[in-house]
């Protein structure tokens, strides 16, 4: 039986741990909210994330340590390299960390990307428009999730306005994309090298946040070849062992490079009824030096995210392979509380339970693109 240390007490850390423990593995949190959501099913040490006393408790306690999101600050995680194992490595945490390097790295290993400009001055954000074209989109460099940390800038006269609300940290301006779709892949190499992906998922969000997942999500074959191609060469470049995901956006057959997300992903939480091994299971194995599991779907699957408060369950678990999951966490603007996953055998007979349960949970703006791409594969 190991003792794996996750930073971080969110959600994921919380799946995490409900993965590991029917494989007989116990886990250990560290997170600075005493109400942290995993610690509901988990041991949880609470203290500053530079506190290096607990800290130090916290390493001599675990076998491992991993991470339940990316934001964790970049000396803490040095700090633990010398005091236990860490999966994945501060490496990739900081290049995942910062998208002026993360998009430098995506063109190294021949993954395309927006164009793109550091910024650092107004000055140079005119200059970057320069380049970029309008519309673009302002971002932080560092710390930006869910849609903060962004300004979408359509003409000139928003220049101003942009640098007043993000300025005075490194900022990245990059080309506004028409996408086609988003899609995400989600991978896991182990400590060994072996490498794995689940299939392709297309998302859509709502606000910024992750509303929907479907997937398998119904696309070309070279298309797809790419996207898993891409998604190895950053495992190997960065030596990466755990899950990540690559999100991507498909535009007029070319793939370009969003982000890379060094941990398990929302939009994976389909695998956890959908696929033959969740991504959850398969960090634990792959951190654990465990050789890792099947990969494939059962079917389809769509995941609906629940944000800000959760609706009322009753809907979906009327439902056929319908899956609910409570994050337990309080209600709040813009908060990950939950999710539903809804299964099936077919695409008619996922269309059918996802039109009930969006009438029901007057969730139709949600489920009706999702319903669209079913019927049309």
């Amino acid at each position: 039986m190991a003792t794996i240390g996750i930073l971080g007490g969110g959600q994921l850390a919380r799946m995490l741990a409900l993965a590991g423990a029917p494989l007989g593995h116990r886990f250990l949190v560290f997170d600075s909210a005493q109400d942290a959501c995993a610690g509901q099913v988990a041991s949880l040490m609470c203290a500053d994330w530079r506190d290096f006393d607990q800290l130090q408790k916290f390493a001599e306690q675990i076998e491992v340590a991993t991470f339940d999101f990316e934001n964790v600050p970049a000396e803490t995680a040095e700090w633990l390299t010398s005091h236990t194992r860490v999966f994945p490595n501060p490496a990739a945490l900081s290049v995942a960390q910062d998208r002026l390097q993360e998009k430098t790295l995506f063109g190294e290993v021949g993954l395309d990307t927006p164009i793109f400009a550091a910024v650092d001055s107004i000055g140079e954000l005119r200059a970057a428009i320069e380049k970029t074209g309008l519309p673009a989109v302002l971002k932080t460099r560092r710390l930006g999730y869910d849609g903060k940390g962004q300004f979408v800038l359509r003409q000139h006269s928003d220049v101003e306005n942009a640098w007043a609300t993000l300025g005075g940290v490194p900022l990245i301006l990059e080309a506004f994309v028409p996408f086609d779709s988003e899609i995400s892949v989600i991978a896991v190499r182990s400590r060994s090298g072996e490498f794995r992906h689940y299939p392709l998922t297309r998302n859509w969000h709502r606000n910024g946040i992750l509303s929907a997942s479907l997937a398998p999500v119904p696309v070309d074959g070279e298309l797809q070849r790419r996207a898993v191609a891409r998604a190895r060469a950053l495992a190997e470049r960065l030596d990466y062992v755990g899950v990540f995901a690559l999100e991507l956006f498909s535009f007029d057959g070319k793939l370009l490079g969003n982000e890379m997300a060094p941990r398990v992903h929302n939009s994976g939480h389909w695998t956890i009824e959908g696929a033959a091994c969740s991504q959850f299971e398969n960090h634990v194995r792959a951190v654990l030096g465990l050789p890792l599991g099947d990969t494939d779907a059962r079917g389809c699957s769509v995941m609906l995210n629940w944000v800000g408060e959760l609706p009322d369950p009753t809907p979906v678990l009327a439902e056929a392979r319908a899956h609910w999951h409570d994050y337990g966490k309080s209600p709040r603007p813009g908060r990950k509380v939950g999710h539903a996953t809804i299964c099936a055998d077919s695409p008619e007979e996922l269309i059918e339970r996802l039109q009930r349960v969006g009438r029901a949970l007057n969730r139709d703006d949600d489920v009706a693109p999702v319903i669209d791409v079913l019927a049309n594969r």
